[in-house]
């Protein structure tokens, strides 16, 4: 398992509701926004790539994935400069096999 619910159970004090919540959020936003990246990416849009990893980020930072959130700001600082863009696209194959095997877990823990 390479997420943990420590944050957003401490952040939740018990509510199994807000935990729930939190993770409907991650489940449907973090893809597209991944998958918007991946776009960006293929465009060569290098200010869109830096938006959507600085908006992944704390996505993944609130579900302890250390690696993930490592990767997501990497991109998310190569992404202020154009000339990143092959460096970035070094770095995306961790950030989307992260987020696949996270949001397969998650289905699979919480039965969504």
């Amino acid at each position: 398992m390479i997420y943990s619910l420590d944050k957003i159970n401490e952040m939740a004090e018990g509510d199994e509701e807000f935990v729930h919540s939190v993770i409907s959020v991650f489940l449907e936003e973090v893809p597209q926004d991944l998958q918007q990246l991946e776009s960006a990416l293929q465009a060569n849009n290098y200010e869109q790539v830096y938006k959507l990893a600085h908006k992944i980020k704390p996505n993944v930072d609130l579900l302890g994935m250390e690696q993930t959130r490592a990767a997501a700001l990497e991109i998310e600082t190569l992404g202020k400069n154009a000339d990143n863009m092959s460096e970035i696209e070094r770095i995306f194959p961790v950030l989307k096999k992260d987020i696949a095997q996270v949001v397969s877990e998650l289905k699979k823990d919480f039965d969504l």
